[in-house]
């Protein structure tokens, strides 16, 4: 264990931590920064988050961050959703949605929600459905169906998720997906109603029965389940 404290030897010390090629050492200097938390700390750690290429270590990254005052990290972090460098921007958005600070929610843009980076965009709405004003979820819910069909699996079960955690203000937004041109979209926004309805169903055997009323319609799919 890194022992931390506010000397500058010290602060040399985590920084060559964080910096070190093996991820156990990194893990053990994030480790060590939030179980002693210090406030001084909190822009190395936040800079570590744009380029720590371990998942683990950048989740022990989040959960220091969380252990000190928000004063010292949220502005940091609010600076974090403009960078150029993706991780950056969706580390900065994850640990946000962990410290849950209200005030922050303007911060979480439309351009985030619709980050042509993937992870960015996956980011923004887990961290929009927690910091989002029960006045605005509406709106929320029609921003993230607008994007109903997107990318892979993982993509549309993350924006599944987001929505359900939505409640029934995703109601009419699904609708219009269902209607939509796209059968992609259909057969996700169908799969989303579904989870809906049922949130310990699974995602998979969701979209299956999705494309299957995609393909034959309400009542034939009634019909031909009715005859099985």
């Amino acid at each position: 264990m890194i022992p931390i404290n506010t000397t500058p030897r010290t602060d040399t010390r985590l920084l060559d931590a964080l910096s070190s090629e093996s991820s156990s050492t990194r893990l053990q200097a994030a480790l060590a920064a939030g179980t002693h938390p210090d406030a001084g700390f909190a822009g190395t750690l936040v800079a570590r988050c744009a380029i720590e290429p371990d998942f683990f270590v950048r989740d022990m990254l989040t959960w220091a961050l969380t252990r000190l005052p928000s004063e010292s990290t949220v502005p940091a972090l609010l600076v974090e959703l403009g960078s150029e460098i993706a991780q950056a921007r969706s580390q900065a958005l994850h640990t946000l949605s962990k410290i849950g600070d209200a005030t922050t929610w303007p911060a979480i843009t439309r351009s985030l929600l619709h980050d042509a980076d993937d992870e960015v965009a996956r980011s923004a709405w887990r961290a929009a459905v927690v910091l989002v004003p029960d006045g605005e979820r509406k709106e929320l819910a029609g921003d993230l169906a607008a994007q109903l069909g997107r990318g892979d699996r993982k993509v549309r079960l993350s924006l599944s998720r987001a929505l359900v955690a939505l409640g029934d203000e995703i109601e009419p937004a699904l609708r219009e997906g269902m209607a939509s041109t796209d059968p992609k979209v259909r057969v996700h926004a169908r799969a989303t109603e579904r989870l809906l309805r049922d949130p310990d169903a699974d995602f998979d055997p969701a979209v299956d029965e999705a494309k299957r009323v995609a393909a034959l319609g309400p009542e034939r799919t009634r019909e031909h389940d009715a005859d099985r």
